[in-house]
């Protein structure tokens, strides 16, 4: 075979319990583990079962999938019921953040809370030194002062290390991310090399409890709908467009600044546009009035609504168990974002500001705002609020 990782025996006999989620990254984690010698047991996390047997629920699958790796890889695995803590520890929190027409991340949470926090009691339970997930992120104890450091995954597409910011000190002390170190290609080439039967797997996309159903019918079980006006913001406050209503909005709790589709007002032109013809410019959610139940929209996606200079975040928590000091960092405020340099000030354990030179866009309360220096997660926090100044 052509995998050229360094598999030293230095860990013989040392056990780590594994996340095994079914997918392909964690399944190269239990055998990297392995090779290093660890004891390795496999956990299969059940963290959803209203709707089991649903087209959109894939954990019966992903458990096959799971043993299947657990038996060409030769470890035991165990399947491990985490429903209620997360139904009382994430889902019910999700809940709330919609109801108050914010738009939280559960990812986040649920690291936090079951795979960090249940998981690794559930682990330490069963004698293992350490935990490890198929995250791609990296964790590093800091010579000087002692510290567990987070720091990005080394394959910049993949990193992972925005929903792992709300780890502590104890909970990296105790996990491994052995794909961390490497690239997605190169999971999948040892993957397909050591005949594991999920190594050409789709990534899992979306929220584990909604898995790849519509969004907006999946909250429709929870959420009440209470339909509202659509207003237009695009003119200048105080001119005779401002505020038109333009269309009816199924309640603000289905629908996250920025959003661009499912807004039924497609068939309005821009102003100005060529009567008769001329392209239609799109319409995004720009502001959420929860106390008229009115949905406001811009067109254009620069539109001054759309940006913010500032915000203001809340529920901070920091990697090295206190804030770093004012300054200049960089900031994540949603995934897929690239790093943004920005100010960080007004900073306390329980909440920071950040100024950004560049305007960001569509930032979103209930989304988390993640701080790094450099390839290290400082931490972050929920943002409560953006301003434009």
């Amino acid at each position: 075979m052509g995998i050229d990782i360094d598999m030293d025996k230095q860990h013989s006999g040392r056990r780590v319990v594994v996340g095994l989620s079914g997918g392909v990254d964690s399944a190269v984690s239990a055998w990297l583990l392995k090779q290093q010698g660890y004891e390795v047991i496999g956990i299969f996390m059940k963290n959803w079962e209203d709707d089991d047997d649903s087209e959109y629920c894939s954990s019966n699958i992903d458990f096959v999938d799971a043993a299947a790796v657990a038996d060409v890889i030769g470890i035991e695995i165990e399947h491990v019921n985490f429903a209620a803590e997360y139904k009382d520890r994430v889902f019910a929190e999700f809940l709330r953040e919609y109801q108050t027409g914010r738009t939280p991340n559960p990812d986040i949470l649920c690291n936090a809370e079951i795979k960090f926090k249940a998981f690794l009691d559930h682990a330490m339970r069963l004698g293992a030194e350490h935990i490890a997930t198929g995250h791609y992120a990296r964790v590093r104890q800091n010579t000087a002062n002692k510290r567990f450091e987070l720091l990005k995954g080394l394959d910049p597409s993949k990193d992972q290390s925005y929903f792992l910011h709300r780890l502590n000190q104890a909970q990296l002390s105790k996990t491994l991310f052995p794909v961390g170190e490497l690239h997605k290609t190169e999971v999948r080439r040892i993957a397909a090399e050591i005949g594991l039967p999920n190594a050409k797997k789709k990534d899992s996309t979306g929220i584990c409890f909604i898995g790849e159903r519509p969004f907006r019918e999946f909250l429709n079980r929870y959420i009440q709908k209470e339909p509202g006006p659509i207003k237009d913001g695009s003119a200048a406050p105080g001119s005779r467009d401002h505020g038109r209503t333009i269309g009816q909005h199924v309640g603000l709790s289905f629908y996250t600044l920025g959003q661009r589709q499912g807004l039924g007002i497609g068939g309005i032109k821009a102003k100005g546009a060529q009567k008769g013809g001329g392209e239609h410019a799109p319409w995004f959610v720009a502001r959420k009035d929860m106390e008229k139940n009115t949905l406001w929209v811009v067109q254009g996606h620069e539109h001054p609504w759309l940006l913010s200079h500032r915000l203001q975040a809340q529920d901070a928590s920091w990697v090295a168990g206190e804030p770093p000091a004012p300054g200049a960092l960089a900031a994540k405020t949603r995934y897929r974002q690239t790093d943004a340099s920005c100010t960080l000030g007004d900073v306390t354990d329980a909440s920071f500001a950040l100024h950004f030179p560049q305007p960001q866009w569509a930032v979103t309360p209930g989304q988390s705002a993640v701080l790094y220096d450099g390839d290290l997660c400082l931490g972050g926090g929920v943002i409560a609020s953006a301003s434009a100044d």
